[in-house]
């Protein structure tokens, strides 16, 4: 066990978008199913079983890509700010375990 000083100097812009993305997607599927199962009892009657499960699933997918698209411009805002960051103080300085 060795540690190993490095230093963080940029974050990959796509890298990071691309992981808020996904991160987001998720939590658009959990926050779907929470707000479909919510808005199940309060559909109007007249659109019958169909047309409440057409909702929630409409719901469902409405938020996986809205939570992914902002997580992806999120990610890539954060990114980019961490960036502009990293080039005035340096980057992060980390220890590393590296096993050999």
């Amino acid at each position: 066990m060795v540690l190993r000083r490095t230093r963080i100097k940029r974050f990959g812009v796509l890298s990071v978008a691309t992981f808020f993305a996904v991160l987001g997607a998720i939590y658009g599927l959990i926050y779907g199913i929470i707000i479909a199962v919510g808005v199940l009892p309060i559909v109007p009657i007249d659109m019958g079983p169909l047309g409440a499960l057409g909702v929630g699933i409409a719901t469902v997918i409405f938020l996986i890509i809205a939570m992914a698209v902002g997580g992806f411009i999120g990610g890539a805002i954060v990114a980019l700010v961490y960036n502009l960051i990293f080039a005035v103080t340096g980057g992060i300085e980390m220890s590393l375990d590296v096993q050999e």
